[in-house]
């Protein structure tokens, strides 16, 4: 097999088919549909990526030279910022340029405005695939160095890929999120047996509140979700994204695209008072996890939030038969809702030698730290010990 390398713009220049091959992605069995063809597709053509945005789309394809099948794909971006990525290496940008050098442009392999792990080395299944992903990684290093950029970074990549990275010469980042996970609950009320007596109650209270506000949550998937919901959530994210970002990323048309493309894996948690929407969030369903994304509201009622982005994602998931919900970046206050720490990972490869070593050196004295704090975190749970 003779394998030839290709750098394209736009995702409209490869096949569906061909993407998700790669991407191990489809609507029956997939378990990611962020790394799908559909979802970065729509992206691209609401304008939510692209130049003006600082997301510039370089997607990096491997195909066999006489078949003209893609065998391995990565979603590329050469970015001019460090905005929307969730891995934070602001500090590193500032240090290296007061250093003298240059840092962006740089090139970023991730989905867009979306801090949800996964596979980002997307590779044909096959009796090459192990071959083919260290050619990939050898070619995106060979990438970075013939463009004369700063730096790659893989984020929110899979332990595997950060690991076969890291033998390449990548430095390897941990992070942390809270996510839940369903152990064989029945009921809402199955996993809240589980709980220590302090937050069974805690949480039994934060959802009674709800209850006396007078509103109707209603989960929907699929035709369920109108334009009327769409126009009610687009608001909701706007004013979530105008107070805490300044700008927000996505278009309205990539929620028209998204409902158009995944219907059936968007799950949209809406907050109605006397049949008008008041609040979102905005959830993308796996084979096996449901990924809470994007949430909003425009009236205040507390503990809101935590119903719509974590009790209900949890209902559902039950429901389901999901053995997990991944509720997005940041966020100790989940664990007390049963929402426990797990590492996340990124690999970095930086042209500058001695820069490199600079950041080398941070990345071990962070990640001790990591380590001890999810220790920590986890040991403290909010699950009843065995002796309760």
């Amino acid at each position: 097999m003779t394998l030839e390398v290709r750098v394209i713009d736009s995702l409209s220049e490869i096949s569906a088919e061909d993407w998700d091959a790669c991407a191990r992605w489809s609507p029956a069995t997939g378990e990611n549909p962020f790394v799908s063809h559909g979802f970065l597709r729509a992206l691209e053509e609401s304008k939510s990526v692209g130049r003006k945005t600082g997301w510039m789309p370089q997607y990096l394809l491997i195909q066999d030279e006489e078949t003209r099948q893609a065998l391995a794909a990565s979603p590329l971006y050469v970015k001019s910022h460090s905005s929307g990525e969730y891995v934070f290496d602001h500090g590193w940008a500032e240090a290296y340029e007061r250093a003298g050098g240059r840092y962006y442009p740089k090139l970023q392999i991730a989905v867009p405005f979306t801090p949800v792990p996964g596979p980002r080395l997307l590779v044909r299944p096959g009796p090459a695939e192990n071959e083919i992903r260290t050619a990939l990684i050898e070619t995106l290093i060979a990438t970075t160095q013939s463009s004369k950029l700063s730096s790659l970074h893989v984020t929110f990549c899979g332990e595997d890929e950060a690991k076969a990275m890291a033998k390449a010469g990548f430095l390897h980042r941990i992070g942390v999120q809270y996510h839940w996970q369903n152990n064989g609950y029945a009921t809402f009320d199955d996993f809240l047996a589980a709980l220590n007596s302090r937050k069974r109650k805690a949480i039994r209270k934060e959802r009674a509140a709800i209850a006396e506000y007078g509103l109707t949550i209603r989960q929907l998937s699929g035709a369920e979700i109108t334009k009327r919901h769409w126009d009610a959530f687009f608001a909701f994210y706007m004013d979530t994204g105008n107070r805490k970002w300044g700008h927000p990323y996505l278009t309205r048309s990539f929620f028209d695209l998204l409902g158009t493309r995944m219907a059936d894996h968007v799950v949209l948690m809406m907050a109605e008072k006397d049949g008008m929407p008041v609040a979102g969030a905005l959830n993308l369903r796996g084979s096996d996890a449901l990924f809470g994304r994007n949430w909003g509201c425009l009236a205040d009622y507390r503990f809101l939030h935590f119903e719509l982005c974590y009790y209900q994602a949890i209902d559902y998931a039950i429901a389901h038969g999901l053995a997990r919900v991944e509720a997005g970046a940041q966020g100790e206050h989940k664990i007390q809702r049963g929402y426990l720490p797990v590492e996340t990972h990124s690999a970095h490869w930086i042209a500058d030698r001695s820069f490199r070593n600079a950041v080398a050196d941070f990345l071990a004295r962070e990640t001790r730290v990591l380590e001890h704090e999810i220790a920590e975190l986890s040991e403290h749970g909010p699950f009843r010990q065995a002796e309760e």
